[in-house]
């Protein structure tokens, strides 16, 4: 007997359409900028000058923002964190390739086309995430029950293989219990329609930003260990992109310095000592974000962030909610302490603590810059 299949269908606000973010990121950030300096020069228009740019410009938003959704569609990423990054490295790479290739290109269109893609996406991003949380289709069976305590995920828990969730962000199921023939094919369908299907321990941890280690086998350190030649490409990317965003955001930072030194007394650079990649301790810059000499206690309590922290000073905590109090870590990208992508140094204080509380914690610094 055919049963017909009952679809529960999410409507989406139009913010989510990838058509709408992306072609209203170009015309913020590239297109628009374009046409006002064609309405007040109109021969403007014939430059090589601004051709070569905005052809430029166009290549790096769309590496950018391709790279970006595919960072941010796995539940639990902060994906907002992403983006200056993600588009520090597409416009590096493009506007280095035209600048070793000597084409003439605008410097400051360029400059304001990197930082306007940001603020758009950076934009959408808190938005998009105030409108709809995460959308995720639960197959029953195994140890899929302690998700109902994960917030942060609008989630979908169906008993029928005839129920098809529209708009769904992904499939979560516990790839190893015996599901079944009907369940089996129903995840088949999902993958087959283009849908991520995820194991549950991975979608547990990324939401919560914990490994459930269960054992080291004989080879886990080795597998734990990059490969040699990935890392000395990714150190080089992130060496040049660092490069290119001191530059170009060195106005902007000198800004951001001058307001933290205006609001409170004390240097706009905070020092900590943190253990990093391999265990080396090194020192790493961020901009202040609360007042000097503040607080008391041991220094694993003064080294622990606490929710509404009294310390943090006004210009302090729309920094740290925007993650730019850690742009001057570019100085430790460029000195090879730190990457864009990987686990953050933690303070050593913190870092020996949960050495001494957490199994295998130690083995996280294997891959400080992975």
């Amino acid at each position: 007997m055919n049963v017909a299949a009952s679809t529960i269908v999410g409507s989406r606000h139009f913010l989510f359409r990838i058509r709408f973010q992306l072609l209203g990121g170009l015309t913020f950030a590239i297109f628009a900028p374009a046409i006002i300096r064609i309405v007040f020069n109109p021969e403007f228009i014939y430059s090589a000058n601004l051709q070569v740019t905005v052809a430029a410009a166009v290549i790096a938003h769309l590496v950018g923002f391709l790279s970006y959704r595919r960072i941010g569609n796995f539940p639990g990423v902060a994906a907002a964190s992403y983006i200056l990054p993600t588009f520090a490295l597409s416009y590096g790479a493009v506007f280095l390739t035209i600048f070793f290739f000597r084409f003439e290109y605008s410097r400051f269109q360029a400059a304001a086309s990197f930082t306007q893609s940001t603020l758009w996406y950076f934009g959408l991003s808190l938005l998009t995430r105030r409108l709809d949380p995460y959308r995720l289709v639960v197959i029953p069976g195994g140890d899929v029950e302690r998700l109902k305590t994960l917030p942060g995920v609008h989630w979908f828990w169906i008993k029928s293989t005839s129920t098809i969730i529209e708009r769904a962000s992904g499939v979560v199921v516990d790839l190893r219990a015996d599901l079944g023939a009907e369940w089996e094919r129903y995840i088949a369908d999902r993958a087959l329609s283009g849908t991520p299907v995820y194991h549950v321990k991975q979608v547990s941890e990324s939401l919560t930003g914990r490994v459930e280690i269960e054992h080291l086998s004989e080879n886990t350190l080795g597998s734990l260990n990059p490969n040699q030649a990935y890392l000395k490409i990714k150190q080089a990317v992130d060496w040049v992109s660092a490069l290119v965003l001191i530059f170009v955001l060195s106005p902007v930072l000198a800004l951001i310095a001058l307001l933290i030194r205006l609001d409170s007394d004390g240097p706009a650079l905070f020092r900590q000592q943190r253990m990093g990649y391999r265990g080396k301790i090194c020192t790493v810059y961020k901009f202040r974000s609360m007042r000097q000499h503040s607080g008391a206690g041991s220094d694993k309590e003064r080294a622990i962030t606490r929710r509404d922290d009294d310390r943090i000073t006004r210009v302090g905590r729309f920094l740290r909610k925007s993650r730019i109090d850690e742009l001057p870590q570019v100085i430790n990208i460029l000195r090879g302490e730190m990457s864009w992508i990987g686990p953050r140094p933690e303070a050593v204080v913190l870092s020996q603590w949960y050495e001494a509380e957490l199994p295998f914690y130690r083995y996280r610094h294997i891959l400080g810059q992975a």
